[in-house]
């Protein structure tokens, strides 16, 4: 699939790309597309407020005190949209707080703080395509794409639960 001047549409079509993935191939995605453009999208991302990081902060924080085989299912949990505890509490943050947590994993992940990537770990030909469309992509576009990505992880907040 190949992408050229981005619309809505194709943004669309590039996050359905991305979820095609298996589970794994998308973690590692994500990962790497944070590798090559984590200094571009970073916690000041448009609309990001004090809140947001706070938020993202405590979740994670409850997160990184797992063993890192939790923490890896953790994120696949994410992904495969299950419900639980913590998928819900994902499920409830704003897009915005949802982008800057994957972007505290990611860190977590540099510092060995969250399960880190394998060493050596290598991208499946189709991960790299995207990667390698996705640096085509103007900034904003980035970051609305990523947003599109993450937006639907995790599970809704149960109806009546006590905040």
């Amino acid at each position: 699939m190949t992408f050229t001047q981005s619309n809505d549409q194709n943004l669309s079509q590039f996050v359905a790309s991305i979820q095609k993935l298996n589970v794994d191939d998308q973690l590692a995605l994500f990962y790497f597309i944070y590798k090559k453009m984590g200094d571009s999208v970073t916690p000041a991302a448009p609309g990001a407020s004090t809140a947001s990081a706070d938020v993202a902060e405590g979740l994670f924080n409850q997160i990184k005190e797992k063993s890192h085989e939790e923490q890896l299912q953790f994120q696949r949990d994410l992904i495969n949209k299950a419900d639980n505890e913590y998928t819900r509490m994902y499920g409830s943050m704003s897009d915005t707080t949802k982008l800057l947590f994957w972007y505290r994993l990611a860190q977590g992940m540099d510092s060995n703080v969250i399960s880190p990537m394998p060493p050596n770990y290598e991208l499946s030909s189709e991960s790299k395509e995207i990667l390698n469309q996705l640096e085509g992509i103007d900034f904003e576009q980035q970051i609305t794409l990523f947003r599109d990505y993450v937006s639907p992880m995790g599970a809704e907040p149960k109806q009546g639960a006590e905040v």
